[in-house]
């Protein structure tokens, strides 16, 4: 229900007397006579999920751009024996691309590939840290997306539809099951290599829920949250004072009218003044001793997906619920050299590589992968071909390509060493288990011990989801 209409609902004698009793009300009026009158809800609470959990809290790793997966994870042979030749016809009927146009060349990879850990997970040269890893890893080469543009395409992995206003995944995940910690948000966002999200804050908005389910931005260098601070001449006491004021006529607007925005402003407030104290803390990866600063390869003070991978941990260790970590210079699309599929990509899984792997790692060896879900992958794949505008130049690169695409997940209950999914010789189609996008939303969900098929918020009349009305759970991921 609607909680504007509970509170209406709650507001006639016959549900007051049904929901509270006449001894509650007793005992509530001895204990704090004033307390009645308070509609102190902490819209943030720790909630009862629907099923019993595998994970208890999520690390979403976004590849901004979307990585080549025929040169990260998905090997072709045959691919690379037929390196240069035209690209068949029936590859190329009836679907376009965003760069691309008339018959392009095939273009196998030019990394080195072999398989690694007992699952025998085939991985190129270009993660060499994360060979070690392997059997820790859920591998899905069978996505696919609706969406061929990176905007709409973030936002579909994120939101479920293409267009903006929808809640985001983590908003979803907070308002279905609140924050363990009362101190720090439920939901934070990390950005790294300097460019927001393709979908800009919609990727992490809360859409129609209210706005207390939001993402909050936090930075690694600077003010670790944007406008938290006292403004100057005012001190944490004279906040206090002015907070405790606009509480009570928050409160009293939220008695007349009821509306959850109302209980979300109170909540705010009084989450940013105690984050004052609670983020900095958090955010200063310099408390960490030096060997784990190596491993991960932070610099304190610094940005970077090494600091941001690392403060993910400091994060979910003190209770946050939903981490997103978003880095930018993903998309390969051969326009210069840091676009190129060979150095180029090397040197940007060089920013990943090691600190991913160090992330699984730290978290295993502190007992918190089992109850941490990593999620890691782009918005679409690369075309198994070359990218028409760079077709004739020395710089190799790939367009975007919605069909099939590789993404992987570890540790919160989820089968590691398991490939699952197959796509065809050359890349082009998936020929076993697809994966939707929608179908991996219901999958995480699932996992934090949510029925996405009842996770629902009314609005403008109808019950909206994150899989609106799509998505099937992938049971065989789950261990």
């Amino acid at each position: 229900m609607h909680p504007q209409f509970e509170n209406i609902q709650n507001l006639t004698r016959r549900h007051f007397l049904k929901d509270i009793g006449l001894g509650s009300i007793a005992l509530t009026t001895l204990m704090d006579p004033n307390i009645i009158a308070s509609p102190k809800v902490n819209p943030l609470r720790a909630k009862p999920a629907h099923t019993k959990p595998t994970a208890k809290r999520i690390i979403y790793l976004h590849m901004t751009g979307s990585p080549p997966n025929l040169d990260l994870y998905d090997y072709k042979p045959e691919l690379v024996k037929r390196d240069g030749q035209n690209c068949p016809d029936e590859f190329l009927k009836d679907r376009r691309f965003a760069f691309t146009t008339g018959v392009p060349k095939l273009m196998g990879t030019r990394r080195q590939f072999a398989q690694y850990g007992e699952s025998g997970l085939w991985l190129s040269d270009a993660i060499p840290n994360f060979r070690s890893i392997a059997d820790e890893i859920c591998m899905i080469r069978s996505m696919y997306t609706d969406q061929f543009n990176h905007a709409p395409a973030e936002l579909m992995v994120y939101t479920g539809s293409p267009r903006s206003g929808r809640p985001s995944m983590g908003s979803w995940v907070t308002y279905g099951l609140g924050s363990e910690n009362e101190n720090l948000p439920g939901f934070v966002v990390l950005i790294s290599s300097g460019v927001q999200p393709n979908g800009g804050n919609n990727s992490y908005g809360s859409g129609f829920l209210p706005s207390v389910y939001q993402g909050i931005q936090c930075r690694s260098k600077g003010d670790p949250v944007l406008y938290a601070s006292n403004p100057p001449g005012v001190d944490r006491s004279m906040r206090r004072q002015s907070l405790d004021t606009l509480q009570r006529l928050n409160e009293l607007q939220a008695q007349e009218m009821g509306h959850p925005e109302t209980l979300t402003r109170i909540a705010q407030y009084e989450l940013a003044f105690r984050m004052q104290v609670s983020v900095p803390e958090v955010m200063d990866i310099s408390r960490e001793p030096d060997k784990i600063l190596e491993a991960y390869g932070a610099e304190p003070g610094k940005t970077s997906l090494a600091n941001n991978c690392l403060l993910a941990r400091r994060l979910v260790e003190s209770g946050v619920r939903f981490v997103q970590l978003f880095d930018w210079g993903w998309d390969f699309h051969g326009t210069g050299p840091d676009e190129d599929i060979r150095d180029g990509l090397t040197r940007k899984c060089a920013t990943m590589d090691k600190p991913i792997f160090a992330l699984i790692s730290d978290l295993k060896s502190r007992g918190l992968l089992d109850e941490t879900l990593i999620v890691w992958g782009g918005e679409f794949g690369r075309t198994p071909f070359r990218e028409g505008r760079t077709s004739n130049g020395e710089i190799l690169g790939r367009d975007h390509y919605p069909d099939c695409y590789s993404m992987w997940m570890a540790g919160g209950g989820v089968k590691g060493g398991l490939t699952y999914g197959k796509t065809d010789e050359l890349g082009f189609s998936i020929t076993e288990n697809p994966v939707h996008v929608h179908d991996l939303q219901a999958t995480i969900l699932h996992l934090m011990g949510l029925d996405h098929e009842k996770l629902t918020f009314r609005f403008q009349g109808r019950d909206y989801r994150l899989t609106d009305v799509h998505g099937q759970v992938i049971h065989d991921l789950v261990a």
